[in-house]
Parts: C-alpha cells; structure tokens; sequence
C-alpha cells in the first residue's frame, strides 16, 4: 500500500544571504562558492521562528488538500533545528493550525528528515489508524552556523514545507538506513554536552572532537561528501530493489539539496541523466530536512512533475542517516 499526497505548501523567509554577502566577513567569492557548490543565494530566518515557517508551510498544504484542519489525525514536523527541547514544534504546529484532534510529535533524522517522517506517516495511514497526516519539514540551520568556518556556512538555508497525506494503492517503496559510526563527522553539541560542564560519567562520542565549537555545526566537508555520493544512489537501489524497478521507470529524482557536486555524482553512478534530477539549491541552498520537500513543491507548483509520475525521494544527512522512498505522484 502506498500514499496519495493531497496537498504540498512551502514556506521561505522574505530575507536572503547571497554570495557576494559572506565576502564582508569570510575570505571568499561568488565563483568560489558558485562553482563548488551551485548555491547563488540562500534565506534566512530573521524574526521567524522554526514552528511559524512550518505553520505557513502547513497551512497552505493543508488548504491545497481541501481537507478541515480537523480531520488531520497526526502532525509529524521533522526538524534538527527546534525552538524549544520541549514542547515540541508539531505541538505548537498542531495547535495554531486548528488540528484540534491530531496527534503530535517532532522526528530529527538531520537532512534525510522527511524521507523519514513521510515514510512514518505512511504507516500511520496504512493501518487505518489515521486518515490523514501532515508531515511538516521546518529548519533555522542558520542559527548553528559557524560563519567563521568558510566551508560550512555558505551552504545552509532556512525554510519549510509540509504535505498533507491519505492511504492509497499507488506505487510505494521505502528504505531507511543509518551509520552511526560517522555520526562525529556533521554535528552540533546540545548545551548539556559541553566539555565544561560535563560530570565525570563517560563522554566517548563528544570526546572525539574535542575542538568542534560550542553548538554551533561542525561539518568534515570531505569525509561527508565520500558518505553522501554513495548514500543517494544507495538509497534509491535499496528501496528499488524491493519492487522490482530501475532509474529508467523513475520519471523524476528529487534528491536532497547539499551540493551540486555531490548530487552530479550520484546521477552519474545511478547511470541517470541530471535532466531527471530536481535541482533547487541555487535559490534555497541546503535547508537540511526541508531540502527535498521544497523542491518537490516547487516542481509540482510549475508543473515539471505530473500526477501519476513516478518519484524517487534520496536524501542523507548527519547520523549519520540516508533513506529513499519511491512512489507514483
């Protein structure tokens, strides 16, 4: 059994960072940052909280479905980003938006976040236990920026998107995965964890990177790229192989938004040409979980991706974790 996605909105802040902004702080420029990463300009929150771009987002996913806010019987928001360690932004989410009897819970997967949550909340619908669910992908990365680190900084947006969806026969194929052995390679320390205010009790994982600043993300660029460009295409593989098909019955990729680097190889080690691949992080950047759905409701609100096409959602992100869900649109 697979999912019918009723309705899609997005959300992005009215304040963007372009490249030749960061040149008044960082040693850079926008070719520099342009040819290695394809990112031209980013958002960014200003006043915005986390919960209020994914209650935009929200709103108008659940007004395209065409669906009473009460009828929604879960809110699942995926974020690395929350405003608060309690309560948790599907909460809050839950409450403006009027989805008096939805359940509600916050799932961090990082990047690959809404892999994760929209295949949770399938099995929600599958077993009839819900009509419907929102998944709702909200991020502020740029509040754990470190705008010192020229390598890092440059590549994070902030933004949301949410999709409202039902049970249905459609094409459906999950695969969700996780390497926690890299998990050191992209991360942020929460507050309770920092070196000098730890106990004595045994602290392994943080011990590993010591000089990681202070919550804020800390990115090995090049040990990250070497997981994701194998990550994507692995991915799809798994969740392709449970159904039978290949890249070619794929109408469209829809990959997460990291890097066009890092996504032009995975399309040359699928074999699939880049002309399938939607491609967003010119004007986004990398919003983390929100990256896929973003370009996924851009492309449907342009028309480039049809009802009953074939998409193959492939993501990645710290963990560190990869997942990839193929469905009909």
């Amino acid at each position: 059994m697979g999912i019918n996605i009723l309705g899609m909105g997005s959300y992005v802040p009215g304040q963007k960072l372009t490249n030749n902004d960061f040149t008044r702080f960082i040693e850079t420029n926008d070719e520099w940052i342009r040819t290695r990463t394809g990112i031209v300009e980013r958002p960014m929150a200003g006043w915005e909280p986390t919960w209020y771009m994914g209650l935009k987002a929200a709103e108008k996913a659940v007004q395209r479905a065409g669906i009473d806010p009460k009828e929604i019987g879960l809110v699942i928001s995926t974020t690395a980003t929350a405003d608060f360690h309690t309560p948790s932004m599907a909460s809050i989410i839950q409450d403006k938006l009027g989805a008096a009897n939805a359940g509600a819970f916050d799932l961090n997967a990082a990047c690959t976040g809404f892999v994760y949550a929209l295949d949770t909340a399938r099995r929600f619908v599958e077993t009839g236990d819900e009509k419907y669910v929102l998944v709702v992908a909200n991020e502020s990365l740029s509040r754990f920026l470190d705008f010192t680190d020229r390598g890092s900084c440059i590549l994070f947006g902030d933004g949301a998107a949410a999709a409202v969806i039902e049970k249905s026969s459609k094409l459906y194929s999950s695969a969700l995965g996780s390497d926690g052995s890299g998990g050191k390679l992209l991360c942020a320390r929460a507050l309770n964890v920092a070196p000098e205010v730890r106990t004595e009790a045994p602290d392994d994982f943080t011990d590993e990177f010591p000089d990681m600043p202070l919550h804020k993300l800390f990115q090995n660029g090049k040990e990250v790229y070497k997981f994701a460009t194998c990550a994507l295409p692995r991915s799809f593989e798994l969740a392709a192989q449970k159904i039978g098909i290949t890249k070619d019955d794929i109408d469209w990729f829809v990959p997460h938004q990291a890097n066009i680097r890092i996504i032009e190889t995975a399309a040359k080690k699928l074999g699939a040409p880049m002309e399938k691949f939607i491609v967003t992080l010119d004007h986004y950047g990398n919003t983390s979980s929100a990256s896929i759905p973003l370009a996924l409701n851009e492309a449907i609100e342009k028309g480039t991706i049809k009802r009953g096409q074939k998409l193959a959602l492939i993501g990645f992100g710290a963990g560190l974790t990869f997942g990839g869900i193929i469905l009909e649109y």
